[in-house]
């Protein structure tokens, strides 16, 4: 038997962590089984759907290392809708389904409740098919129904809890449950590798897997992946986008070797692992059914590791989006003109060790490229208090003649002007920092000046100087 496993996500927005995660966890299981890893697209919600969600999906799936190419597809829903209503009849004609009228206020009424489910009234009407009557499945009242899932054992379900549950409309129309059966019948899906946000679904769907005469796919139901107050994560309320982390400066790497601890670890006490590592090592029997914390810190943490991993060149190359701006990152605060490449490549070692994400760059470097700093207010004054004015002007004067311009040469001449003051290092640098970059912090200063040149780094002292008048 060749393993099929199929991503089915829909184009209803940006492209959520947890599908990526559920999408890598698919794809490794058929590459390491030699199978298949089918892309479908469930693109029936026609009022919410768009072209720009589905390329989005596409795009961030090939981010994150599932590129076009590895797998089959993507097909689409909606181009399956002709079968999804041929099996709706066949359940019908096999009596395994009946049409019903009753309204859910109907329903209400009968059982005086919103919240129970429905009570089988239409059940044996024999309906015809009509305008407004839905079709619905009819359980067996009697025995169980055994969900064989890779993840979770075997969760049993009592037919005589399952409501005869809904599978087309009263416009004829298939809803989801048959659907999305249909789909893994027709592609030949042995494994449904998903959310445990659907485990509730599926003992209809495998009733209608059994009752459409199609032995059932393995099941695995991965853990639901929580904030940190241990809430599903929501598009309304968390930072869940994939594409937002990749616009911020996650790297593909890191994030992947990331969604992939969300309920599942390599073997030993490690955690940042090769991704080699990961394909060879990950299996669905190891993940652990309890939620799964996106820690959005370590997850910070995890991408400067990996930032500080890379060889320079390769750091150089990852930071140029954001130094010069791409469709979907804004552009720098300087002219493409002001960019010197040779300077950032100067710099690039000591940025690389200072940054979490790639968007970061930019406030680290941009002294470098703008004609004149961007001054943070509360720094200068924070920088700027009494006896200032003194340093500065001491600080010219030592550095309009200094010979050999370099990292060096300038700490000990700036330790020295500080000490004729009675001021260490730390505070004799404080008011030249803010004054060459409008920070208090950011990467070494004298390696910093050092690349900025003397000319610039003067006219800049001395800006900074006729403020303090």
């Amino acid at each position: 038997m060749t393993v099929r496993v199929r991503f089915a996500p829909s184009p209803t927005g940006m492209f959520h962590v947890g599908g990526a995660r559920s999408a890598l966890q698919n794809w490794i299981f058929a590459k390491q089984r030699g199978g298949v890893c089918v892309l479908r697209v469930e693109d029936t919600d026609a009022a919410r759907n768009r072209p720009e969600w589905t390329e989005g999906i596409l795009s961030a799936l090939d981010w994150i290392g599932i590129a076009r190419g590895s797998y089959e597809g993507p097909y689409f829903q909606s181009a399956y809708a002709g079968e999804h209503r041929a099996a709706a009849q066949r359940l019908h004609e096999g009596g395994r389904a009946y049409y019903c009228d009753c309204t859910r206020e109907d329903v209400q009424a009968r059982t005086g409740s919103q919240h129970r489910g429905y009570d089988g009234f239409c059940r044996d009407r024999g309906l015809p098919a009509g305008e407004g009557r839905a079709l619905r499945f009819r359980t067996p009242d009697e025995g169980e129904t055994v969900v064989v899932d890779l993840i979770r054992g075997e969760p049993t379900f009592e037919n005589k809890l399952i409501e005869d549950f809904v599978i087309a409309r009263g416009d004829g129309s298939p809803v989801f449950l048959l659907a999305n059966v249909v789909d893994d019948m027709t592609m030949g899906i042995t494994h449904v590798i998903r959310a445990e946000e659907h485990l509730p679904n599926t003992p209809k769907q495998q009733l209608l897997w059994d009752a459409l005469g199609v032995k059932p796919p393995i099941w695995a139901h991965v853990p639901v992946v929580v904030n940190e107050k241990r809430q599903k994560l929501s598009k309304r309320r968390d930072k869940v986008a994939l594409e937002a982390y990749r616009d911020e400066g996650y790297l593909a790497d890191a994030m992947r070797n990331y969604l992939m601890l969300l309920g599942w670890a390599p073997s030993g006490d490690r955690e940042i692992v090769p991704w080699s590592v990961i394909e060879d090592e990950f299996r669905l029997d190891e993940v652990n059914p309890s939620p799964a914390f996106f820690d959005e810190k370590k997850l910070r943490a995890f991408n400067g590791e990996y930032i500080r991993a890379l060889p320079v060149e390769d750091f150089v190359a990852a930071c140029q989006p954001w130094l010069t701006g791409t469709d979907t990152i804004a552009p720098p605060p300087w002219q493409p003109a002001e960019f010197d490449r040779a300077a950032f490549a100067a710099v690039a070692p000591l940025a690389q060790t200072r940054i979490a994400v790639l968007s970061e760059i930019v406030p680290n470097v941009d002294f470098l490229f703008l004609a004149d700093p961007l001054i943070d207010e509360a720094a200068w004054a924070k920088a700027m208090k009494e006896g200032a004015a003194d340093l500065l002007d001491a600080a010219i004067t030592a550095f309009e003649s200094l010979e050999p311009w370099d990292a060096g040469s300038l700490k000990a001449t700036l330790e020295a002007v500080g000490a004729e003051r009675g001021l260490k290092l730390g505070k004799a640098q404080a008011p030249v920092r803010v004054a060459v970059t409008g920070r208090t912090v950011g990467l070494p200063l004298f390696e910093s000046l050092e690349v900025l040149g003397r000319d610039r780094t003067l006219t800049r002292l001395r800006a900074a100087r006729v403020r303090l008048v």
